[in-house]
């Protein structure tokens, strides 16, 4: 008689490592666009000496640069470009991009083409309300209201596709993204997948000088972000401390 014995497999014994996703480089060199010469040139120079003292290395261009032309790691896109100016190019450029200007979401498939249904802008506002404060990008502050400008001003919005991540909304107006971004992969509007980082933050052509101290660590958490920097901005530190002025 035959017998056959079957012997079990030991559990435990055997341990199979799950790879985890390399951790992207942080980058440290960005393309600036903007218009060149216009009204608001002396914004656009000061938010790029704020950024370069966050140890970038920054390069200004014209708003019709195309992404071929680009050599930096990342890409800065303000609003004081003419969105008809702006290469379509860019919706499909793989490199991280942070952006304020509302009138290329749409170009950027990062919101939908109708004007203040999808994107758009407010006449004056102060404040946000801030719904995902675990998020990087909300510099550790409290969730709720955030007080980012130093007066009322024009504030950016925009309405994402499910693939985002939304850090902040209008006060007042849950229904506009004040901040919010793409992870690579994430699937944006019109069925597009974010070819790199995608990020939107809530400034118009004017306001970067304008921001209190929680604005600009907002400002500066989104763009460490985007660039996948992991440490806190020194700007949150203040920020943190200074509290928030209700309406």
């Amino acid at each position: 008689m035959k017998i056959s014995v079957v012997f079990p497999l030991a559990l435990g014994l055997l341990t199979i490592a799950t790879p985890r996703p390399a951790q992207a480089a942080a980058l440290k060199s960005i393309a600036y666009l903007c218009k060149l010469e216009g009204p608001n040139r002396a914004v656009d120079d000061a938010a790029i000496a704020h950024i370069t003292s966050l140890d970038y290395s920054v390069h200004t261009l014209g708003e019709a640069t195309r992404p071929e032309e680009v050599k930096e790691d990342m890409v800065v896109l303000s609003s004081t470009v003419s969105g008809k100016n702006v290469s379509p190019a860019w919706r499909f450029a793989p490199k991280p991009l942070l952006t304020w200007e509302n009138d290329s979401l749409d170009d950027l498939a990062m919101t939908g083409k109708r004007h203040d249904v999808d994107f758009g802008e407010t006449e004056k506002e102060r404040y946000l309300w801030l719904v995902n404060a675990p998020h990087p990008m909300s510099g550790g502050l409290p969730p709720g209201i955030a007080n980012v400008y130093a007066k009322q001003n024009p504030m950016s919005w925009g309405k994402p596709g499910l693939g985002a991540t939304i850090i902040a909304t209008v006060y007042g107006q849950p229904e506009k993204a004040a901040i919010f971004g793409y992870e690579k992969g994430a699937t944006m509007n019109y069925e597009s997948l974010a070819p790199a980082r995608r990020t939107m933050v809530f400034l118009d052509n004017a306001t970067f000088t304008a921001l209190s101290p929680q604005g600009l660590c907002l400002f500066d958490s989104a763009l460490l972000w985007t660039g996948y920097r992991t440490e806190q901005a020194a700007s949150c530190v203040i920020s943190q401390n200074s509290g928030a002025r209700h309406p």
